[in-house]
């Protein structure tokens, strides 16, 4: 009976049920029959088909990544033969073939262990000591006979004194006299090489404890210099010091790992006591710390074998906190960028604009996951991916895993652009999992094109419980309510500045982000308006390259795209849509799907405008179309582009348009309608059918069905005294 390398678990070998897709299996097989299915496997690249991947796992164990499972086109992949990747074996079927699954994890730290899948062991070993049996310096056989008596070589005195807690007088001497030895001579000495490794092991532990008096020990011994982790590259096979924040501890079956970031960058530093046991325990995550250690390179990356560690109290740990702060302060707010273009609710907005851009970079900075929640529509998108295009590049680049792009980034579309219980609910869920399971932080949320108006209130409040930062960033008219439940709040109604559209705002935080993407976002404002387009947007647009047609092509495709799937971020079709040339081999694209959009909705529109009803109230007129019995209900378009479409079509005698469905109404008028004073009013005349806002944004209204004749009585009455 064994425990699992990641719960410690009891359990038959070195992993449990629960943890066993979170480590890595090297395969030491030959027959696919001998795989174990959804396990993920390292392997390298065989060759490319038309219709996918093969991937050599073993000796002669080839399986197929079908392009089906690519997160991403499979000519986009820069993968090249030989490369080594890492697949889940999905299925092995009875004629030797197998199915296998693309991994977002594509290098071996990611994962949170290494076992070796041997057939010929019954269960699955540690690749640590399968490297140490099969290198002969690991484990070593009892001596005997004449190697009994011999003399211990410098090996066996090391092993010695690592397990050793207890040493006598002379070798504490020993050790006091060889400190003081000349610092050069030492680098050179195998004695005091051997004996740095002694010091080195009797420190590991007593820093099991995690007490002061260890690090006091070591400084007397030692003097290290500071140095920050993103220098310790030049470091390699130095004695260094750090200060920083734990972020991380992990325990695996040999050593404890605590992960360290500092204002410069983040770095694994190891600590041994014995196998599975924690060195430091009273050192937690988020303590402050002074770590001296041996910068080493381990499976290609720099990790440092830690000699000491303690926690800063008091005036240590306000100087090292203050120094953090400052510097990420430095780093995460945004240089001086000028807006996209000319636009006056752009530059009354400049300081909200900043403080969004410095929240999520500041995000980006402290491995907390940006998570931008926006509306299922063609401004929701557009802006999502301005953000989206900003924000990858300083994930890649802060972070080391292959998967970083999809581990601290996410873009989720919402419906009616309202974020209600039920979307709160999923994201806690996940959210909480993740921090149970692969020790998230919490992260950043990011509402574009959403959550500006009350119907939110509710999903805030238990993000809230949890403390997980909120920025929304909304045209809409937004309620002074939601500016007190999120952190950062992105509002031209609220600033009092002239309207314009999310994807106005988003694009130019996104720039200022990321300064280097600019040039990509400067024709994505133009492309979110439906009419009166502001010129300098439309010229900033041409300077880019993209004419009023093009950009009026991408609009209408982003919109068709958006209804399909609307809950998914559709990331490489969104991007080729909006930034495909003919090096992507996607030129095209937009105009042929928006001309699907243009047919869909041509067709809709002369449905509906042949069974608009007209109704006159006190000199206004009002239009009311069915729509639950004259439009697709369940096709393309929607009943808001619909409804948009139609009140832009409508004769000038026509003052406003109510759409009907089974418990939904919508209202376009011309002139601004307060959703929610409209719904009280038709509350207040109709009490029975519970009516309340749906979605400010959509300016649609929710009712019981069985009151729906009620409910038109009442929203046309009310109608014709307001309008």
């Amino acid at each position: 009976m064994g425990s699992c390398i990641i719960c410690g678990t009891s359990v038959d070998g070195h992993i449990c049920d629960l943890h066993e897709e979170d480590v890595l299996f090297e395969f030491r097989g030959d027959h696919p029959n001998q795989l174990t299915t959804n396990r993920y496997y390292s392997g390298s690249v065989d060759g490319f088909a038309e219709f996918g991947v093969f991937v050599d796992i073993g000796d002669r164990v080839t399986g197929l990544l079908h392009r089906s499972e690519l997160d991403q086109r499979l000519d986009s992949l820069d993968w090249e033969p030989g490369d080594t990747v890492f697949v889940k074996v999905k299925n092995v079927r009875d004629n030797g073939n197998i199915d296998l699954g693309w991994s977002i994890r594509q290098a071996e730290r990611e994962f949170r262990g290494t076992l070796i899948d041997d057939p010929e062991f019954d269960t699955a070993r540690l690749a640590d000591d399968v490297e140490e049996d099969e290198s002969g310096n690991g484990r070593e056989e009892p001596a005997t006979g004449d190697d009994a008596d011999s003399e211990p070589s410098a090996d066996d005195q090391t092993a010695e004194a690592t397990t050793t807690t207890d040493t006598d007088s002379s070798t504490d001497d020993q050790t006091a006299e060889a400190t003081t030895t000349d610092a050069d001579a030492a680098k050179v000495s195998q004695a005091d090489d051997s004996e740095r490794v002694e010091r080195s092991a009797s420190v590991v532990g007593q820093g099991s404890t995690g007490t002061a008096e260890s690090d006091d020990a070591v400084d007397q011994q030692r003097d290290h210099p500071v140095v920050a982790v993103d220098s310790l590259d030049d470091h390699e096979g130095d004695d260094v010091r750090l200060e920083g924040e734990i972020v991380d501890v992990r325990q695996t079956s040999g050593p404890t790992v605590f992960e360290l970031r500092d204002e410069t960058g983040t770095v694994d530093c190891a600590a041994f006591v014995e196998a599975g046991v924690r060195a430091y325990p009273d050192i937690v995550e988020e303590d402050i710390v002074r770590l001296d250690g041996d910068v080493r390179r381990r499976r290609g990356e720099i990790q440092v074998e830690t000699e000491a560690l303690v926690a800063l109290d008091d005036e240590e740990r306000q100087t090292v906190e203050d120094r953090m702060a400052d510097a990420l302060d430095d780093r995460a707010r945004p240089a001086a960028v000028d807006a996209l273009t000319e636009d006056p609710t752009i530059e009354a907005l400049a300081d909200d604009l900043v403080d969004a851009a410095t929240a999520i970079r500041r995000a980006v900075i402290t491995d907390r996951p940006v998570i931008v929640r926006h509306s299922a529509t063609a401004d929701g998108y557009v802006a999502g991916v301005a953000l989206e295009r900003a924000t990858l590049p300083l994930v890649a680049d802060e972070h080391r895993r292959a998967d970083a792009q999809y581990h601290y980034f996410d873009r989720r579309p919402l419906e009616g652009g309202v974020y209600d219980m039920q979307d709160a609910t999923k994201d806690v869920t996940n959210m909480l999992e993740n921090r149970e399971r692969h020790d998230e932080k919490l992260p950043l949320f990011v509402f574009v094109a959403a959550g500006g108006t009350r119907e939110s209130l509710d999903g805030f409040d238990l993000l809230d419980v949890y403390g997980a930062p909120r920025v929304v960033i909304d045209d809409a008219v937004a309620d002074e309510l939601i500016a007190d439940s999120v952190d950062t709040l992105v509002s031209p109604s609220l600033a009092g500045a002239s309207p314009t559209t999310a994807t106005a705002l988003a694009a130019n935080v996104a720039a200022h982000v990321n300064e280097h993407v600019q040039d990509d976002l400067v024709h994505l404002p133009a492309v979110s308006f439906w009419d009166e387009t502001p010129a300098s947007y439309l010229d900033a647009a041409a300077a880019a390259g993209y004419d009023e047609a093009s950009v009026t092509e991408l609009r209408d495709a982003v919109a068709l795209e958006a209804y399909y799937q609307s809950y998914e971020d559709k990331r490489e079709l969104i991007k080729d849509l909006l930034f495909g040339d003919d090096e992507d081999d996607v030129t095209g694209l937009a105009g042929n799907v928006a001309e699907q959009f243009r047919e869909k909705l041509a067709t809709e529109v002369d449905t509906a405008t042949a069974n608009i009803e007209h109704e006159t109230i006190g000199g206004t007129t009002v239009a009311v179309l069915d729509t639950d019995a004259f439009t697709h209900r369940y096709d393309f378009p929607p009943s808001t582009i619909l409804l948009d479409e139609l009140f832009r079509q409508a004769d000038s005698g026509t003052d406003a348009l109510v759409g009907v469905a089974d418990d939904t109404l919508f209202v376009r008028a011309d002139q601004t309608v307060d959703v929610h004073d409209l719904a009280d009013a038709i509350d207040e005349a109709a009490p029975e059918a519970a009516v309340r806002t749906r979605s400010a944004r959509e300016q649609s209204i929710r009712f019981l069905s069985g009151e729906r004749d009620a409910v038109i009585d009442a929203t046309l009455a009310v109608v014709g005294e307001q309008f």
